[in-house]
């Protein structure tokens, strides 16, 4: 096949990255159906199933970029594939020959708040706790993993989010060295204010000792590290969540060796993963996998090599790469709401654009109110590749991200921490209480009701006057505006939408507008990889 053929076929099935079907709907958790009933007879199932066994999915395991059938091998040179796999596997419901379930031992006993994976959840599958709108990354889990509960999020942009504060940690220390530099150059202290694409996140004092005063550092940690993931901002990586969660909430233990080099006790290596998130264990701690020998069975279930690494890169690939929120109708209304958001400071933290100077991802899909081509829920999406073909005399080439920047708008947020009062104080088991958290993006708040990390507030109203603390002067405004400008604002933040990605009409897929018959995913419209999978020997998935 030749390179035209290649990239033509690849841009027709890049906005797939939200879909696992080949046909008909999706279901927030998808069977397998190369499984068997108790009478030995394959199982038959209409509607969105998945068509390779777990085995064939893991293929010739993690490999490289020459290893045929390995997840590096997909990930590198038929990365629509690679994305696809990613998302059927996060669907996929796990059974317990698999591995799924004990959490934590086979038991499940132990100190609670020594372990919080011991008041986790106990799903089969990623979707069952992100999975709203129907058969997306979204939302809609809830985990006992401290008194009060935390509502899981959506996954919408977790690819940017974390590229974001990637660079964000980068630039901070760069301005450290910096200041480190000059103290010892001048034999005297060095002040710097420290700040990232436009946010602020205080100062630092360098001295010629080499020592650095980081008293005045606000909103993240002393090692300038920013911690995207988890309401108080405790993981790193897509990877570490991938691995903490497939344990904490399914029972699933993962061997990997990109986790497991860097954070190896004796001898850490510096590790890249396959989606491109560069590990150097001597500038960061990283969460060490549950096992790093895939023969160990620490949870007890009996089960050993229960996830494949192979699985783990597919995964990360796949939300790397998720789509970003949609935006809904846009009137006068909803901008002045939007402009007021400005006036009476929220956009201080809840920051509308934040740009990206080197892009890992292959493809963006932008997703917007389309009065005309949008059928369900009025949406529709169209994509841009991002990706460069590079010949390097295999069957295949590579088609590897262009790594250029990108601006994400309509993200609000500033990833620092913030204390926003006591209505937003979380209580330990042990009775303390954490009090900053993460800066919320606010993309996809229209769809997440009810809100706050504990899903405690009804509605966007009583989330926005639970605020105090750092948010205190700009709930009081809000709070003083008349009831129809707040209602501009709550209008406004409506817009920001998730979306099915299954019944979301696209420039691929554009369904038919007048559609009679809105069940049929050829009439209303998918982002949906469908049967082109044409690019290697991998077949159907």
């Amino acid at each position: 096949m030749n390179i035209r053929t290649i990239i033509s076929l690849f841009a027709m099935i890049l906005v797939g990255i939200g879909s696992g079907l080949a046909s008909h709907e999706a279901a927030a958790g998808l069977t397998d159906t190369s499984q068997v009933n108790a009478n030995g007879n394959q199982i038959t199932l209409p509607g969105a199933v998945i068509g390779k066994s777990l085995d064939k999915q893991i293929g010739n395991g993690h490999g490289d970029a020459l290893t045929s059938g390995s997840s590096v091998y997909l990930i590198k040179r038929d990365p629509a594939r690679a994305i696809r796999r990613g998302r059927q596997i996060f669907q996929r419901k796990f059974t317990e020959s698999q591995g799924f379930g004990p959490r934590v031992s086979a038991t499940a006993a132990g100190d609670i708040m020594a372990n919080r994976a011991l008041g986790a959840g106990l799903v089969d599958s990623c979707s069952g706790c992100h999975g709203r709108p129907r058969g997306s990354a979204g939302f809609g889990g809830e985990v006992v993993t401290r008194p009060d509960s935390r509502d899981a999020p959506h996954l919408f942009g977790l690819g940017l989010q974390e590229m974001l504060a990637d660079e964000i940690t980068t630039d901070l220390r760069a301005i450290r060295t910096q200041a480190l530099q000059r103290a010892l150059s001048s034999n005297r202290p060095v002040t710097r204010k420290l700040k990232s694409k436009g946010i602020h996140y205080g100062k630092i004092t360098a001295y010629p000792s080499g020592d650095v005063d980081t008293a005045a550092v606000e909103g993240v940690d002393k090692d300038l590290r920013v911690r995207p993931f988890s309401a108080e901002g405790g993981t790193v990586t897509i990877r570490e969540f991938i691995i903490g969660a497939m344990k904490a909430e399914m029972g699933l233990e993962a061997s990997d060796p990109v986790l497991c080099a860097v954070t190896d006790p004796l001898d850490p290596q510096r590790a890249e993963s396959p989606s491109g998130f560069v590990y150097d264990p001597g500038l960061d701690n990283f969460d060490r996998p549950p096992i790093c020998d895939g023969m160990t069975d620490r949870d007890g279930d009996g089960v050993v090599e229960e996830i494949d690494p192979a699985l783990v890169d597919y995964v990360e690939f796949y939300l790397l790469n998720y789509f970003k929120p949609a935006v809904g109708k846009q009137t006068a209304r909803t901008r002045g709401g939007r402009d007021l958001m400005t006036q009476i400071g929220c956009t201080k933290c809840h920051k509308q654009k934040l740009t990206i100077e080197h892009d890992r991802r292959i493809a963006d899909v932008e997703t917007r109110f389309d009065k005309n081509n949008g059928i369900f829920n009025h949406l529709f999406a169209t994509v841009t590749t991002l990706f460069s073909v590079v010949e390097d005399g295999y069957s295949y080439p590579m088609l590897l991200p262009k790594g250029n920047s990108f601006r994400v708008n309509n993200i609000f947020t500033d990833y620092k921490r913030h204390d926003l009062g006591p209505f937003f104080h979380e209580r330990e088991y042990d009775g303390t209480l954490v009090k900053e958290f993460m800066t919320k993006p606010l993309w996809g708040v229209g769809s997440t009701a009810p809100y706050g990390h504990d899903g405690r507030s009804i509605n966007l109203h009583e989330v926005i006057l639970r605020h105090g603390g750092e948010a205190q002067a700009s709930r009081n405004k809000y709070s003083q505006l008349i009831p129809d400008k707040q209602r501009q604002i709550l209008e406004f933040l409506q817009t920001l939408l998730l979306f099915p990605p299954d019944d979301t009409a696209s420039d691929l897929n554009a369904g038919n507008p007048s559609t009679q018959n809105p069940q049929d995913p050829l009439e209303h419209g998918s982002i949906n990889l469908g049967a082109l999978f044409q690019i290697n020997s991998e077949g159907q998935e």
